[in-house]
Order: structure tokens, then sequence, then C-alpha cells
């Protein structure tokens, strides 16, 4: 019997390593019933089979296991989508990012000027006047599929553009905008809507919207309430309300840092 070594302990230690960094990914993504659910079937197999020898337990397990990636993906399609867009956030990888650029806090104060102040000054016009609205900015996963739902813009980011956009009367004022990189893309535009039974009464479609746009994709949302001029963002699958003018700053700020 082979002892026990230490590239025996260093297996285990990158295994548990591993398991945890896992985890956590699919805690912040919302799919850690996914992770508990795969957990507890690689046990009971484990046990059923070479343990315990159940032979018709153990057959049918292995059989299950043979094609469980498949039926994974299938019946979890949308939780290893958030998942996997979890895993490849670029805010995990920023520091190899960092190798590369020298030059971050003079790109960040462009941004900063060109993109974040048009976007939270429209927000906070549209807030006091209780205009409702929806941004949608885009980051790792393309929304060029949500962008067909609606009216093409290509326009620079401009706050009194995005106002008019909203503007009550405006035949686009019920979709959502759709920002990707410098360009305000679409208008008008077709969301996702998420059935989280989470989610307040008093809060209408546009946060469903966005909460569903951050499910399905790695989108950024901003909200306006039309009834109470609240601003909410979604972002990750998680919903936050009753953002004041420097938080909705900071948090826009970091999604153009790509922080």
């Amino acid at each position: 019997m082979d002892s026990f070594g230490l590239r025996d302990a260093l297996d285990i230690a990158i295994m548990g390593l591993l398991l945890y960094y896992i985890y956590k990914i699919m805690r912040e993504s919302g799919t850690l019933n996914i992770f508990f659910g795969v957990l507890t079937f690689i046990v009971v197999w484990a046990f059923a089979g070479p343990i315990l020898e159940m032979k018709l337990i153990g057959t049918v397990l292995d059989k299950f296991m043979s094609i469980g990636l498949l039926v994974l993906v299938i019946l979890f399609q949308e939780q290893i989508k958030r998942f996997l867009v979890a895993l490849g956030d670029h805010k995990r990888w920023r520091f190899l990012k960092n190798l590369f650029h020298h030059t971050a806090s003079d790109d960040n104060e462009q941004k900063y000027r060109q993109y974040v102040l048009p976007i939270v000054y429209a927000c906070m016009n549209m807030s006091k006047s209780k205009t409702g609205a929806l941004i949608v900015i885009q980051q790792s996963i393309s929304l060029e599929s949500y962008e067909k739902s609606g009216d093409i813009i290509d326009g620079v980011i401009n706050s009194r553009l995005i106002e008019n956009i909203f503007f009550k009367n405006s035949p686009l004022h019920d979709g959502a905008v759709i920002i990707a990189g410098d360009r305000i893309k679409s208008a008008g535009c077709i969301l996702p809507v998420s059935h989280d039974s989470t989610i307040p009464r008093s809060l209408g479609l546009r946060h469903r919207s966005a909460l569903g746009i951050s499910q399905a994709t790695d989108a950024f949302a901003i909200v306006v309430s039309e009834e109470t001029g609240n601003i909410s963002v979604a972002h990750r699958g998680s919903l936050s309300t009753r953002l004041t003018s420097t938080e909705l700053e900071h948090r826009v700020s970091a999604i153009f840092a790509g922080e």
C-alpha cells in the first residue's frame, strides 16, 4: 500500500480549492442548487456502487452518469449559462489585463466624462420627472439578438438623446435602450422577463425585464420607476432598488471601468 505523501496532500488541497471556487461562483451566479444537487448525486453514486455494492442502483446510476452531463445541460441550460458567465467574467481576470494596460486611470477618467455622466445625468432627470426608463449596458455577452427586437439608433451616448427616447409621447419609451461600447445601439427593445417569485409585487414589468436580462446575460440594467421615480439596477441576477445618485454613479463607473 502506497504511503500518503506530499503529492497526495497537494492533490487534495487543489481539489478542495477548486470545489470552493466553483461553489463561490455558483453562489454569486444564483446556481448554487445545481452544485448541491450534483454533489449529492455523486455522493449517492459513490456509496451505492463501489462502497455498498448495491448492483441494481449502481447500474442505474452508472447509466445516468454516462448521460448526466447532457441531461444537466438540457434541464439547467439557463442556470449553467449564468454560471459560465460568472466564470468568464472579465473582472475575475482583470489582473492579467492590468499587466498590459498602464494607463487605466486615464482611460477611466475619459470614460467617466463621455459615458458615465450622460447616463447618470439622464437617469436623475427622468427620476425627478417620474419618467419610466430601462437602460441596458452590454458587457462581455453580445446583446445583438435583443437589439434587433427594437429600432436601431447607433448614436453617441448623450443624456438628451436618452431622455427624448423615454419621453412619454415617444413611440420607443416602453422598450429598453441597449448601450454597447460607446454607442446607443437600439431602443424600444424587448427583453426576457424574470419570473422570480422574490420580486416585490410593487415592481412592474421594467424591473422584471431588467432582472431577466441580468439573469440571461452579464448585462447591467438601470430602471427608473414611472410611479415613484426610484432608480434600481439589476446585475448578475440581483436587483438593487432605491439607489441614490452617488450610488448609481459608482455602479455605472465600475461597469465602464471593467471592475
